[in-house]
């Protein structure tokens, strides 16, 4: 059974539980630490940070919603044999301001396996911080992390924090200052939240200058992107990169505002639990937006509990050691990149094909071939060579037979789902699609974005046309799962493309046998035509 581990996140507003599987037989420098995913999640929102009281005490009505939901988590943790070695739980910005805190993490405690820390400012940030720059490819910029009683902004160059703030500007703790009423929201209510997210941000003079990109953590945000989602009629691909612009964002506040809080949940998109609050976190990301001058806030599946796993998987990966066991108090802003990962969207894509490959050297060699082919076309002029499209031919490679891992049979298509549910953390809606739709395709039939059309960007289908003809063509060459076709040369001719493949000392009539199939799709793709011959390496 492969290693499990468990965070346990105490918010404002809900308290969840997360259990991640890990596989460190498979790690390598691109993927340190080796594979991951997420097995189990148990949640309960309990609003801790509700009805504080004058001093932000937790209020006893809460605090026994706290303990029932902590007891589960405790009997969960217990029939599944995650001692606290394995188990990270953590408190943020409501039980932290709490000064009776002690009343709800004393008898936590005593009575469960939990051993929870409390994160300081500093830290809740830092998490945050990692989970957007381990699921995204933000460098320079900012991360945005809006809870139940917090918000945290951090300012990022090349990757690295550079500035960090935490203010009280969450969900629950604004929505009871500023709208909580059984109407809809009035606009003098609004303009008094605005102004006063702008006062509190104006402590903080470098968030003006923040960047042109935030990404956005948090459920606050995530519902947010699924709003819009279903606003704009996109296929769900989940709301990793998914951009939530200014302009859609004051469009959804309106069609909030002008509902009692109860109906709020009718929106689409927005789940019920977060209804009464969704309105004053969506004020307050507009006023932040307002205030960077960024043009939108881009989602990302990860959170808060996924920057606390990381910060142990990554770094015990990096040191060898368990570096972060709970309530060591790190601070994850000091780790730099011990914490995170080479290259996200590469990780992305090996963390998918360790946990669902099992003929890696076969995936690897046709990747290797899909590869040269895209290069020598490129060398030739045939192809423009676009780096990120390069990358998605890497990543349709490398993921292409995943599917056998539900069956042989329709693998193309399985391989596709579990693309298009599991997500590449890193890659835009688009592309995960476009990488879906390759896969989809790597074996017959007319390549297509039609599936996805919400999503495709101009020239997509053609995009899709020329990743499926490489990997069609890769994938022959390797279709004895031999390794017989070392390497392959290209040479163009007026209109016709000659491919040799340099092969072992047995040849390769398959291999020429499949490849010569695909002409009609390098024909569509590349408007040559091929000749494929063969000989020794």
């Amino acid at each position: 059974m492969r290693p499990r581990r468990a965070v346990v996140d105490l918010g404002s507003n809900t308290f969840r539980m997360v259990v991640f599987a890990v596989d460190e037989t498979v790690a390598t420098a691109r993927l340190p630490g080796g594979t991951w995913r997420q097995t189990a999640e148990l949640y309960e929102p309990v609003r801790i940070g509700a009805e504080l009281g004058p001093e932000g005490e937790l209020q006893p009505r809460a605090l026994r919603r706290a303990l029932i939901a902590l007891q589960l988590f405790d009997h969960f943790c217990r029939s599944h044999d995650l001692p606290t070695a394995r188990i990270d739980a953590v408190a943020t910005s409501a039980i932290r301001e709490a000064p009776n805190q002690d009343a709800l993490l004393d008898r936590t405690r005593e009575s469960t396996v939990l051993r929870p820390r409390v994160l300081s400012r500093e830290q809740e940030a830092g998490y945050g911080y990692l989970a957007a720059v381990n699921s995204t490819t933000l460098a320079d910029g900012g991360v945005l992390d809006i809870g139940g009683g917090s918000l945290q902004l951090v300012r990022t160059r090349d990757r690295l924090p550079r500035d960090a703030r935490s203010w009280k500007l969450g969900a629950v703790r604004t929505t009871e200052r500023f709208l909580d009423e059984d109407g809809p929201a009035s606009r003098g209510a609004l303009r008094a939240l605005r102004r006063h997210v702008e006062s509190e941000l104006a402590d903080a003079p470098w968030v003006a200058d923040l960047g042109d990109r935030l990404v956005g953590v948090g459920g606050a945000v995530r519902n947010l992107a699924a709003a819009v989602q279903h606003r704009d009629g996109t296929t769900d691909l989940g709301v990793q990169g998914v951009r939530v612009t200014r302009e859609a964002l004051g469009e959804l506040v309106e069609e909030l505002a002008a509902l009692p809080p109860a109906e709020r949940r009718q929106v689409g998109g927005i789940k019920p639990s977060r209804a009464d609050v969704i309105l004053a976190a969506a004020v307050t990301i507009e006023t932040v937006l307002r205030v960077t001058g960024v043009d939108a806030v881009e989602a990302t599946e990860f959170g808060l509990r996924e920057g606390v796993f990381l910060a142990r998987h990554l770094t015990e990966a990096a040191t060898g050691a368990d570096a972060t066991t709970p309530g060591d108090g790190h601070d994850p802003l000091e780790l730099g990149t011990t914490a995170l990962y080479p290259d996200v969207r590469d990780a992305a894509v090996r963390n998918l094909a360790g946990r669902y490959d099992d003929d890696r050297a076969h995936s690897a060699h046709v990747e290797r071939l899909a590869l040269e082919l895209f290069d020598g076309l490129t060398a030739l002029g045939i192809h423009e060579g676009d780096p990120v499209e390069r990358s998605l031919v890497s990543a349709s490679a490398a993921l292409h037979d995943i599917g056998m891992a539900v069956g042989y049979d329709d693998h193309h298509k399985h391989g596709r789902y579990l693309v298009v549910t599991n997500g590449l953390p890193g890659f835009s809606p688009a592309e995960t699609a476009l990488v879906g739709q390759a896969i989809r395709y790597h074996r017959k039939g007319g390549p297509t974005m039609k599936p996805f059309r919400a999503l495709a960007r101009e020239d997509d289908d053609q995009r899709l046309v020329r990743i499926a003809a490489l990997l069609r063509l890769a994938e022959g060459m390797e279709r004895g799962h031999d390794q017989a076709v070392r390497r392959v040369e290209l040479r163009r001719d007026g209109e016709v493309l000659r491919l040799h493949m340099r092969c072992g000392a047995g040849g390769a009539p398959v291999a020429r046998w499949a490849a010569e199939g695909q002409a009609g799709l390098v024909k569509r793709a590349f408007g040559v035509e091929l000749e494929v011959t063969e000989g020794a390496a």
